[in-house]
């Protein structure tokens, strides 16, 4: 049973900085039927708390953001979620996964009744998806293709963002989190 006071309106994420958004959208703009909702992210909480009832969990989320390093992390290799014989996801895996399941699981512990995303097997699997496909056939050949010419993204996990969207516009970042520092409006 879903907690009430869920929302797929919200979500806390990681957003890849701009400057390696360039490769992460031209794949996306090709396969990712949600492209023009999301930016480019790793969902850490998600559905998330309504708009109105960020302010009460702000204090412990920056807390628990505080308490954690910033660190270096990279876009090597495709994977795949089949969701279903003729449906299946396509993502990026990002390194190192430790410390992607570190800032989750501090968020979670900060905001516990908002524990959705680690509902598959209790298992955070961090992913910053690119696209979907359909069969296991099909999938495999489309990462096949784009693992050809990927080129690795690195990049500073310095912060994550709490991003919402109103009726049927865009998720935008609405407050970031610092890791090791104070928050920023």
């Amino acid at each position: 049973m879903a907690n009430p006071a869920w929302t797929h309106r919200t979500a806390v994420v990681f957003i890849p900085p701009a400057e390696v958004w360039p490769p992460l959208q031209a794949i996306r703009r090709v396969h990712d039927r949600q492209v023009q909702r999301w930016m480019p992210h790793v969902t850490l909480l998600y559905p998330f708390a309504p708009r109105d009832e960020l302010p009460k969990l702000l204090p412990a989320l920056e807390a628990a953001c505080a308490a954690l390093s910033p660190f270096e992390a990279t876009l090597a290799s495709f994977r795949v979620f089949q969701h279903r014989a003729d449906r299946s996801t396509l993502w990026l895996a990002p390194e190192p996964r430790e410390s992607f399941a570190r800032i989750q699981a501090a968020l979670q512990a900060a905001a516990p009744d908002y524990a959705h995303t680690s509902r598959f097997s209790g298992v955070f699997t961090p992913h910053l998806s690119v696209g979907q496909s359909g069969s296991t056939e099909q999938v495999a050949a489309l990462m096949a293709r784009l693992s050809e010419t990927w080129t690795p993204l690195v990049f500073q996990v310095a912060e994550v963002s709490i991003i919402a969207r109103e009726g049927n516009r865009p998720f935008e970042a609405v407050r970031t989190l610092r890791l090791g520092l104070s928050s920023i409006p």
